[in-house]
């Protein structure tokens, strides 16, 4: 017996070695090595649908649970259809893909806790060479220097491991560029400890979008505006660049506060505002702090979101949560978005990707412009992985190197910081939507202009 166990132990472990053999070699069709999943605690089991076996991990991060759901599940649905356009590879890669979930159920919303607890394992991931996100800007702010430092990266020293992060939906300006009164003090530099710029976004930034709401408004007519916020970097910071632009256009700004995310009423807040004769209201922040209890209060104490008081809000309120939320109170509303709406989105490329998102997994439900974004964003990057050695150092360098040709979106690249460079209008373009009782309406689209821009910078 014990000779006969020597002998199979043997054997057992010929055939572990020539298994380990046959794994460094390649256990796969092509001969490539199997990707390392990220944690299943926060992303789905990897993704692939081509041949052979995948060697590169590319990954979402976006709120997949709580209001923003109606709008980042579309971003998932767009960046599948790209990978199965391309048949899950990049040149010679095979792309592997997770979904990975930065929102907790509690918050209904991303989560800070969260943002870093899948910073930290994209960091420590060898297989991941890019993330698709994330949708919340402050998410961002926290995810962004943990990917800068990937690999080991140490402060102040150019690091080949930083992670590309490259999101369809942050327009927070601080992100990539150090506004003046909009950013603090160490603004933007300690979002890249390595000094590697490893984040590019195809959104345009809140400048912008401070800018159209202004010229917006003011054509309306607006003369005295009342100013909110909910506390978070997103929300102050838009706030900020709107009130600056307003004050360019002409328009009186009579107040400036933050609002209580916890508070179960707003009526004191409105009838204060009210004393002040604003005319307008702009709510700088989420509809997921507790924003559809602000629009309740402010119709029951102000009246009609179109009427005496006008409301307007940013991207963070743009969607069907406003509209739910707030029991239908956000008719009337007016609510700014990067971009052009589906319906402006013109072009062969746009055609035919919104073409087949609503014969796939979208036939049902009304096509969100973020998912056009999330598909250009998910085909520049396999365009980067295809063009590149397959390292992050490669993949970096081919995004920022990014011409884009009429595209989904338009026409655009990248510049030096990582913002998009415009071509055709359509990048950085804010559409201008109102709200009825069931769905959001686009009523204007259009480029703000230059000098506006700069004033909402604090320049």
């Amino acid at each position: 017996m014990t000779g006969k166990k020597s002998v199979l132990a043997l054997l057992g472990l010929l055939v572990a070695a020539l298994a380990l053999v046959a794994a460094g070699c390649g256990g796969g069709d092509d001969g490539d090595t199997e990707v390392t999943a990220l944690p299943s605690s926060s992303c789905t089991a990897i993704e692939y649908e081509g041949e052979g076996d995948p060697d590169v991990l590319i990954a979402s991060d976006l709120p997949m649970q709580g209001p923003s759901r109606v709008v980042t599940e579309q971003m998932v649905a767009a960046i599948r259809q790209m990978l199965d356009n391309n048949e899950w590879k990049a040149g010679d890669h095979n792309v592997a893909y997770q979904v990975c979930d930065d929102s907790t159920a509690q918050a209904a919303n991303y989560d800070t806790g969260k943002c870093s607890q899948n910073g930290n394992a994209y960091a420590v991931n060898d297989s991941l060479v890019a993330v698709l996100g994330t949708y919340n800007s402050p998410c961002a702010a926290i995810m962004i220097p943990l990917l800068n430092k990937a690999g080991g990266g140490e402060d102040g020293t150019p690091n080949p491991e930083a992670i590309p992060i490259f999101s369809a939906a942050n327009t927070w300006p601080c992100l990539t560029v150090n506004l003046a009164g909009a950013c603090e003090a160490n603004g933007t530099d300690k979002y890249y400890p390595t000094t590697t710029r490893n984040y590019l976004r195809v959104a345009p930034s809140d400048d912008y979008q401070g800018a159209f709401i202004a010229e917006y408004a003011k054509d309306q007519g607006v003369t005295k505006a009342y100013i909110l916020n909910d506390k978070e970097s997103y929300g102050e910071g838009v706030a900020g660049t709107t009130r600056r632009a307003m004050e360019h256009v002409g328009i009186e700004i009579v107040g400036d506060e933050a609002w209580n995310p916890k508070a179960s009423s707003y009526e004191a807040l409105m009838n204060k505002i009210k004393g002040t004769g604003a005319d307008a209201i702009f709510l700088g922040g989420l509809i997921s702090e507790n924003g559809g209890q602000v629009i309740k209060d402010k119709v029951a104490v102000l009246g009609p979101n179109d009427g005496a008081v006008k409301l307007y809000a940013p991207d963070g309120f743009q969607s069907q949560s406003s509209i739910d939320e707030s029991g239908g109170a956000a008719a009337g509303g007016f609510f700014s978005n990067a971009g052009a709406p589906v319906d402006k989105i013109t072009g062969a490329a746009a055609a035919e990707f919104g073409a087949q998102l609503k014969a796939g997994a979208l036939k049902d439900v009304p096509l969100q412009a973020y998912a056009m974004y999330a598909g250009q964003s998910a085909e520049v990057l396999l365009d980067a992985i295809a063009a590149s050695d397959g390292s992050r150092e490669s993949i970096l360098e081919e995004l920022f190197a990014t011409q884009v040709t009429d595209g989904i979106i338009g026409s655009f690249s990248f510049n030096e910081n990582g913002d998009p460079l415009d071509a055709s209008g359509a990048v950085v373009a804010f559409t201008m939507y109102k709200a009825t009782t069931e769905v959001m309406e686009s009523v204007f689209t259009d480029s703000p202009s230059p000098e506006v821009v700069q004033a909402a910078q604090g320049s």
